[in-house]
Order: structure tokens, then sequence, then C-alpha cells
């Protein structure tokens, strides 16, 4: 109670000054005060290329990763979007005539791109062999591919003649993005809605016999689906399921892990130290569910340098920071992780299969990245909210982070920010931030969609952007890009995951009777939905893009150096996949600035 209390006071208290800065900051803008405009290098006309094969069309597998790859000086080039593009039921088709990618463009495009020269790859397997993560999950037999000519091959013969072509040149560095085939399908892909889904999920998260040792092999592993811990099978009518429906699902989960084998087979057979290996754990539990066995069986295959981590949509951030990190001589650093909510010891939610501290401990290995004890000592710091373990102290935890945030930015300590929430703060947490956090100062800030990908996605930004502050050479647009990266996860989170969505979740069905994970099953009036988008996001927007337009980034660490933000505009809203899950927006920024000049902890331009 004396915490809550001293809580509420401090809060008054800030209250009060807020207010009295507000006021002492319209007489300085009424004033004309004004930051002038920094000029940086432009890019360098011969950035190094990545030839990029993404997962699917979504945000965080395009846009996202052009902008963190161009915030550390890299060009990224992909396909043709068609080539990869995902379709839910009842959507126009791709130019190939199906929902899926074009495997057999793809796998020429990437040719196409070695005998150009190309020498860096990040390759996503399942877009290359099954036309994306979607599709990977309901493919239940191996399919041939076909070529522009006519040509069939073979998904292993395409599998061997690629790593092959990429292996005979020594200078490449290659990324293989694979993933485990999460617990079940995809709600409005094929024929699985969400009752569906949720009855294969649940028959997928029943315990399997455990396997190990000379019995972890594809034939037992294969042979373990369809029974429970004890051995007896699994009935598919208790869950709700069809025997049929079972028995694709099982075939898709074979063809998938055979294939992955057959890639590990490969790389051990050309002992290419060129390739890098790079798993995601995609939609998993704690219990020991189907995938057990699976993920044991991966990892026992791992070569030096490959890595099997929690989080899908989060790889090619992964992959892209890794790569950096190799080609800039980075050599590690230290890191004071930090966590406020006494949750740390739990999965972040129910879609993770271990727990949030243990998650973060791998991911730091990944990036060669030491934890340290004493948090003044370290280079980075790693602040993360967990859910809460008591409720009724919500408010003391989000304050301690604020709180620390503010230490480090009065410190110059650089920061990495993690909201593994799950949602149970509400918009309380991101109306703090705004009123009391400079938003643009941060390395990096995570907290949409699944929290399995965010650890992942806020450690890749961060960690690269803070390499990159000590090797990299700064150039506008570097720097742009970098402050697009962070401006769309902080955008995203805050005014669309709790604000917008909700509203329009309620609108499509309520008003027009539709399905928010489809809008086109049944049809909807879409402009309806994408203007009730734009004006959302108009209304809800207005006080983040204040914070960020009046914010200063970090521009060196030794010495250390700052420049503000210029004007943010946003448009283009979309919706890729036409569902309410996700968004896509363009981001417009202006010159950068010398910093912003402080009063009473809020920036001005």
């Amino acid at each position: 109670m004396e915490d809550m209390q001293a809580v509420r006071a401090e809060g008054d208290d800030m209250e009060r000054m807020r207010r009295m800065a507000a006021a002492v900051l319209g007489c300085a803008l009424l004033a004309g005060c004004g930051a002038s405009p920094v000029e940086l290098p432009p890019a360098a006309e011969d950035r190094p290329v990545i030839a990029y094969v993404p997962l699917d069309d979504r945000p965080d597998n395009v846009e996202r990763v052009v902008y963190l790859a161009e915030s550390l000086g890299y060009e990224l080039v992909m396909p043709e979007a068609d080539d990869y593009r995902t379709r839910l039921r009842g959507q126009p088709l791709n130019s190939n005539g199906t929902q899926s990618g074009d495997r057999g463009d793809l796998y020429e495009w990437v040719l196409a791109q070695e005998a150009a020269g190309c020498d860096r790859y990040i390759l996503s397997m399942d877009q290359l062999l099954s036309g994306g993560l979607v599709n990977s999950r309901s493919m239940a037999e191996h399919e041939d591919v076909v070529l522009s000519d006519g040509t069939r091959t073979t998904e292993s013969q395409l599998l061997e003649d690629l790593l092959g072509t990429l292996a005979a040149d020594g200078d490449d560095q290659v990324w293989l993005l694979d993933s485990v085939m999460r617990l079940a399908p995809t709600v409005g892909y094929d024929h699985w809605d969400l009752e569906g889904y949720n009855a294969l999920r649940a028959y997928g998260m029943e315990a399997r016999p455990v396997l190990e040792g000379e019995a972890l092999t594809l034939e037992d592993i294969r042979a373990d689906y369809p029974l429970s811990a004890d051995g007896t099978v699994l009935e598919p009518s208790a869950f709700g399921l069809e025997e049929w429906e079972v028995t694709e699902y099982l075939s898709a989960r074979t063809r998938k892990l055979e294939l992955s084998d057959r890639m590990m087979e490969i790389l051990q057979e050309t002992e290419a130290g060129q390739f890098h290996v790079l798993i995601g754990i995609d939609d998993s539990s704690v219990e020991d569910s189907i995938q057990k066995n699976e993920i044991a069986y991966l990892r026992s295959l791992l070569r030096e340098g490959d890595a099997l981590l929690s989080g899908v949509d989060d790889l090619a951030f992964k992959a892209v920071a890794r790569l950096y990190l190799e080609e800039s001589g980075w050599n590690g650093g230290t890191a004071a992780v930090r966590y406020f909510g006494g949750m740390e010891d739990q999965p972040a939610c129910a879609y993770d299969h271990q727990p949030l501290s243990t998650i973060m401990q791998e991911h730091l290995e990944f990036f060669s990245l030491t934890e340290s004890e004493n948090y003044l000592a370290a280079g980075l710091q790693i602040l993360v909210l967990t859910q809460p373990a008591d409720a009724s102290l919500s408010e003391v935890y989000q304050r301690q982070l604020i709180e620390a945030l503010q230490e480090c930015r009065q410190q110059g300590l650089p920061v990495i920010l993690i909201d593994a929430g799950n949602g149970l703060y509400g918009t309380a947490f991101h109306d703090k931030l705004t009123e009391e956090i400079e938003l643009g100062w941060l390395l990096s800030y995570a907290g949409f969609l699944d929290m399995a990908i965010v650890t992942g996605t806020a450690l890749s930004h961060g960690v690269a952007r803070y390499a990159f502050l000590q090797k990299g050479e700064r150039t506008e647009a570097t720097e742009q890009a970098f402050a697009k990266t962070l401006a769309d996860s902080v955008i995203k989170d805050f005014c669309y995951k709790n604000v917008v969505r909700e509203d329009l979740l309620a609108f499509v069905r309520n008003d027009l009777g539709g399905d928010p994970d489809n809008f086109w099953q049944p049809e909807i009036d879409r402009a309806a939905v994408q203007e009730r988008l734009e004006t959302g996001m108009e209304a809800s927007v207005q006080q983040v893009l204040a914070n960020l337009e009046t914010s200063n980034l970090i521009a060196s660490l030794e010495p250390y150096e700052e420049m503000g933000w210029g004007t943010v505009d946003l448009d283009g809203y979309r919706f890729p996949w036409d569902r309410a899950f996700e968004i896509g927006m363009d981001i417009h920024l202006g010159p950068f600035t010398q910093p912003h000049a402080e009063l009473f902890g809020i920036y001005y331009q």
C-alpha cells in the first residue's frame, strides 16, 4: 500500500511538472525556437548487396528487414513480390495460379543473383521449398517444382542443386532460414477456421513419447506422431477432428521435417563453411508436445555456427544482424538485463516453449553478449517489462521501469526496451512512455505481434545498432533507415495494436458481419475497413509522432553524441493479407537536426 501511495504522489508531482513545462514550451515555440538541420553524407554508391528471399510478404518479413539492412549500410534486393506473396482463402490468386509463392521462379532468381556476382544471401527455405510459411503447414506431400522452361525437379534435387551452386563460390555467405512447424495451421488458409485451429492445436499440444539417443530418428518421430505419452493412439474424435484432418496434418509435419533433414544432410556432405542455418520454433508450448522430438532431432543436426531459437517472424532480423556483426569484426560485448514485473521465469505467453529469461539468454549467446550483473559497467542496457506477478502492483512495475529508463537516459546508457507484458497493462504503459520518455532515443523497441518474437526482434535491431555506432559509417540513408525501424515498431505497438485494431475487430464483426482474420470470407466492404483504419490511425498517432519529432537519437557512442529527429509523416496504410492482425504503412522522415533542447524533461525543436 505504501508503494502504491508513493507512486501516486510521485505521479501527481510529475503531472504538475509537465503542466509547467508545457507552459514554458508553448512560449518557446511561439518565440520561434527551432533546431537547425544536420548534414550527413549520402549513401555509398557501392553498398554491399544482400539477396533476400523472404518468408512471406508481411511487413516483418519485408519492409522492416529492408529498414534494418539499410540502417547497417547494406542494399537488400528481393524477387518480385508476386513470387513470395501469400493469399488467404477466397482472395485473388498469385500469377502462378496458387495462394502461395512460386518456388521455380524463386530458385531461378537466386541462381541469377549468383551469376551476377552476389555473395551475400538470406534465404527462407519455407518459401523456396513450400511457397511460404503458411503453405509449408499445409503441403501434405512432396511436390515437384516446375521451372520456367517446363522442366520439373524434385524438392530434394532443387535443394541439392541450389546449395551446390552456392557452395562452389567460397566467397559466398549464406544464411538459410528454416522453422519447426507450429502446432496448428493458419486460420483462413486452406480449409481451417478458428474452431479447427483450436482443435488441431490441442491435438498437437498433447504429450508424445520422448525419444532420446539412438531412438531419436526420423522414422521413430514419425511413428510416434499419432501416440500419446503412454504409447496409446490419440483418437482424432476426442479432439473434435476427422481422421483425414489428422492424417493430412501429420503428413505435412513429416514432409517439413524430411526437407529440413535433407538440407542438413547436404550441408554436412559439402562441408562448406559459408553456410549458416538458423531455425526458428513457431507457435509452441511448454508441454512435451508433438514438437519436442522434432526440436531435439534438429538440434542434434546443427553444426558449429548454426542455431535453433524461439521465434520465426524474426529470423531475417537475426540473420541480417549476425551478418553485419561478423562482417564488421564484432567481438561481442556486455549487456545488463533487468526485468520488471516478476514473471521472467515463466513463458511470456501461451505460445512460448521456454521461460522468458531462458529465451533471453539463448539470444544473448547468439549475439555474443555476456550478461553483467553490474548494469553501470555494461555497455548495453536491456529493460524488459514482463507480465505482472501481482496485478495490484502493475503501476509499481511500470514506474520502476520508467525510472530505470530515465536513469539510463541521464547517464547516456543505450537501451533496448522490450514490452513482454502480453497486453496485460493495456494502453497505460504506452501512455506513460509517451508522456515521460524520449521514445526516439531508444536503440530498439519491441512489443507488437506475438510474444515469442519480441526478444529476437528487439535484440536484432538493438545489438545491430549498438555495433553500428561503434563500427559503421553513418550516412543519411543509414540514419533514416534506423529511425524508420524504431518508428515502425513503436507506432504499430502503441497506436495500432491496443487502440485502432481493437476498434477494427469490433467494426468488422459487429457492423460489417465479417471475419477480421480474412476480409474476403465472407466478402465485406473493404473500402469501409480501409477508411476506418486511416481515420483511427490519424487520431491515434498524434502524441507518439509529437514525441518522436522532439526526440534526440544516439549518433555516436565514443565520443557520445546525439542529433534530433525531424518530422515524421505517415501514409500508405494497408492490410497486407486483408486481415486486421497486422498493417503496413509508409514512413516519411524530414532531415535530422541539431539536438533538441530540453525544458523540464520535455524536448522541443
